[in-house]
């Protein structure tokens, strides 16, 4: 049976919503977060704009890094309220396009749109135009993975951001993932990564091709989840939620 599944990942979100308000910010280095104090703040980024990433910032960065690598950027202290607003336009939105929507943050969600498309060149024009309705009336972008699964639907949301769009048809899951870093796969962290690094399991197609028994004895339960993964095996369902949100 043809399953079809969107994962949507709203772009630099936080810096976004901030650059739609303020036209003065747009193209520039915009970090969310704590207030740097001068490289001797503390707290982290929650998030940052593109711009900021060039110079190698990242969201859960300590501010204080963030400051010594981009002193010239612009420190903005969170607005959540604005933010939640933003947000429940895009969850407005999307619940246009599907009754099975799963929002898993403030800027991401799943659609299962099974019934609604026949084939992967529909879910494409589907997918599209979810795009162009969120970037007309939100003046926000997205980037969205469409897959027969929840799990290759969240990693190929991420492949090209910003403002992409990624289809992976289920004959395509095996290709699409090999080549990738294992850590790509939603759960590893830079922890599980190393661990994985020293068993010389650097991409998913490595992944793959560890026995599945060897990747239970190091990570229990979890190394058989990853095996699966990395198989496109994932027969997890959206389960329809109401305001669910994570705020970092």
């Amino acid at each position: 049976m043809l399953r079809v599944i969107l994962h949507i990942d709203m772009d630099a979100f936080y810096s976004a919503v901030e650059q739609r308000e303020n036209a003065s910010l747009r193209g520039k280095p915009v970090i969310v977060g704590a207030d740097p104090k001068a490289g001797k703040g503390r707290g982290v980024v929650a998030g940052c704009s593109y711009e900021a990433r060039e110079f190698g910032v990242y969201s859960a960065m300590p501010i204080s890094q963030a400051y010594r690598l981009c002193p010239q950027g612009i420190y903005l202290r969170p607005n959540y309220e604005l933010y939640e607003e933003a947000s429940e336009q895009v969850m407005r939105i999307l619940n246009q396009f599907t009754e099975k929507l799963e929002q898993v943050s403030i800027d991401e969600a799943y659609l299962d749109v099974t019934g609604k498309v026949a084939n992967f060149e529909q879910a494409a024009a589907l997918a599209n135009r979810v795009k162009q309705e969120i970037k007309e009336k939100t003046q926000l972008t997205c980037s969205v993975g469409v897959a027969p699964s929840k799990s290759i639907a969240k990693i190929a949301s991420d492949f090209r951001k910003p403002d992409s769009l990624t289809i992976v048809p289920a004959e395509k899951i095996r290709q699409f993932l090999a080549p990738l870093p294992v850590i790509r796969i939603a759960g590893i962290g830079k922890k599980s990564a190393e661990v994985l690094r020293r068993m010389k399991i650097n991409t998913v197609g490595d992944l793959s091709a560890t026995h599945p028994g060897k990747l239970a004895q190091i990570f229990g339960k979890y190394g058989t989840r990853l095996w699966q993964v990395a198989h496109g095996m994932d027969d997890e369902e959206v389960i329809t939620t109401s305001a669910i949100r994570s705020i970092s």
